[in-house]
């Protein structure tokens, strides 16, 4: 599997309006898409890997379907959800083709896997976009998603920082519960989070959890705890806030009366309620906004022909990939008010449920 690797670019990039689809001179004109050619409405293509991760369903479809119209009211959409599942996403993605799709954007559920997919599109002319996980093994038209080592540091920076504060870094051991070894991200991730935590603190069980399930997730951390014992783990470093869920059941299952610091990622509703109530200690929180609007404005842009430029490029083992990299944001309970809540994500009625509503007032949220 191919990590990655990066080329540095300016903050500027968080400023998307720049490469839209809509401004006359900022783009290179290409061939007439298939759509013009034939009159019919332009068709643009979502793929997303599953829906356990709450993200997916609540966030980036509605977010890239409302750009996409916004942008193309006559636009057509043709969305499908794989359920982690490797072979329906191929048969999603056949059948979108068969259908004229004028643009993939593909988030994939083995992105090692998916090659031959985007070499069916290739020879059909239809561009694609590497949407949130890097595919590796083929030249295509652009990535957008996160800086993934970024997001892995800042977790690492984070559990390292809350296990010196409680004076047990030293004390114990931590668990690392990684995501889906079929996602590249998450050996990004892991990267990322090793580059912090190596040589300061003692592993004492890792794991890479197919699906990012929550479920499995639970079974590893309950092994951990058998394994290691209740009263040596001191940390968990999870890569999401699904799996992070998952541990905290085992760990309350356990009988944890206090639990030690965990990580995550995605701002999920119930992970920011578990942080302001402390049983989380913090997450990552990535813009799915800019991430989903972006991609709908370059999907737009390459069903008009047109191909604006990328602010940076990522190396997938077999090409520079033009790429829109975000900034991750790490969260804790006293930034809650100042991203998540400040940015709209959830609105505070979401957030302060009858359980939650003492510790939001403790952090300023009312």
């Amino acid at each position: 599997m191919h990590r990655g690797v990066m080329v540095p670019v300016a903050a500027a990039m968080l400023l998307l309006a720049g490469c839209g689809s809509g401004g006359a001179g900022t783009t290179a004109s290409a061939q007439p898409s298939q759509a013009e050619q034939s009159g019919q409405a332009k068709k643009i293509a979502l793929f997303l890997p599953e829906s356990k991760t709450t993200r997916y369903e609540a966030f980036d479809r509605p977010l890239f379907e409302a750009k996409v119209k916004a942008l193309c009211a006559t636009c057509e959409i043709l969305y499908s959800n794989a359920d982690q599942d490797a072979a329906k996403q191929q048969q999603q993605v056949e059948a979108a083709i068969t259908q004229g799709a004028n643009v993939l954007v593909l988030d994939a559920v083995d992105a090692a896997a998916v090659a031959p997919l985007v070499h069916q599109a290739k020879q059909k002319q239809i561009p694609v976009i590497a949407y949130d996980r890097l595919i590796s093994g083929i030249d295509y038209a652009y990535y957008v998603s996160f800086n993934n080592v970024r997001v892995g540091e800042m977790q690492g920076q984070a559990l390292l920082d809350a296990l010196n504060a409680n004076g047990t870094a030293a004390k114990g051991e931590i668990v690392m519960i990684h995501g889906s070894p079929t996602d590249p991200s998450s050996a990004d991730y892991k990267k990322g989070a090793k580059s912090v935590l190596d040589g300061k603190v003692k592993v004492g069980r890792e794991f890479d959890t197919p699906d990012w399930s929550p479920d499995k997730a639970q079974q590893q951390m309950e092994q951990a705890i058998t394994a290691l014992g209740r009263d040596k783990i001191v940390g968990v470093l999870s890569a999401n806030d699904g799996m992070a869920g998952g541990a905290i059941a085992a760990m309350r299952r356990a009988g944890y009366a206090t639990l030690p610091p965990i990580t995550g990622q995605d701002a999920e509703l119930a992970a920011i309620q578990r942080i302001l109530t402390g049983e989380q200690h913090m997450t990552i929180y990535l813009n799915i906004r800019a991430e989903a609007e972006k991609s709908a404005e370059l999907a737009v842009a390459l069903a008009n022909g047109e191909t604006p430029q990328a602010p940076a490029k990522v190396n997938n083992g077999t090409a520079d990939i033009p790429a829109f990299l975000l900034d991750p944001i790490p969260v804790t309970a006293d930034k809650v008010k100042d991203t998540i809540v400040q940015d709209k994500f959830y609105t505070v009625e979401q957030i302060c449920t009858a359980e939650v509503k003492a510790a939001c007032a403790k952090n300023g949220i009312q």
